[in-house]
């Protein structure tokens, strides 16, 4: 059963916050009103607020699994058609399918390398034992 949205704007914005997991207080100066802890905990016990963040969690519990199982299942099945069609681009298809079921469920972490470098400028000149330092000593003298 999924209730309608509550009738005052900043109520039901402040169950949408509460249910996204936002703590009470947060949920009820994000929603508008002015930030008092005892009146956000009052209106999280009112019944119609506790019932309507009852509601959008429990929406939101089902779709996360829907959409998981679903997307799952759909890969697989695109998966183990193009295994059948064979050839370099149905095996493609396959491949790709497999690596998406595979990070989907995290099976597969995708890992990106951040680096860094500074460089100085100056006006000097390095001498040449800072450049064999830098270059190496085979670049020393070599001016």
């Amino acid at each position: 059963m999924t209730l309608p949205p509550l009738r005052n704007g900043r109520r039901e914005r402040f169950a949408q916050l509460v249910a996204e997991g936002r703590t009470v207080a947060e949920a009820y100066t994000e929603a508008g009103f002015r930030e008092n802890r005892q009146n956000a905990h009052r209106l999280a016990s009112d019944p119609d607020v506790r019932a309507r963040i009852t509601d959008l969690q429990r929406g939101g519990a089902m779709r996360a699994e829907i959409t998981l199982a679903d997307v799952t299942e759909h890969l697989k099945r695109i998966a183990e058609a193009a295994e059948e069609e064979g050839g370099a681009p149905g095996l493609s298809v396959a491949r790709a399918a497999w690596m998406d079921v595979a990070k989907l469920n995290g099976l597969v972490v995708d890992k990106s390398e951040s680096v860094s470098v500074t460089h100085t400028i100056t006006d000097k000149p390095m001498s040449e034992e800072e450049w064999a330092a830098e270059y190496g000593a085979e670049g020393a003298g070599a001016g």
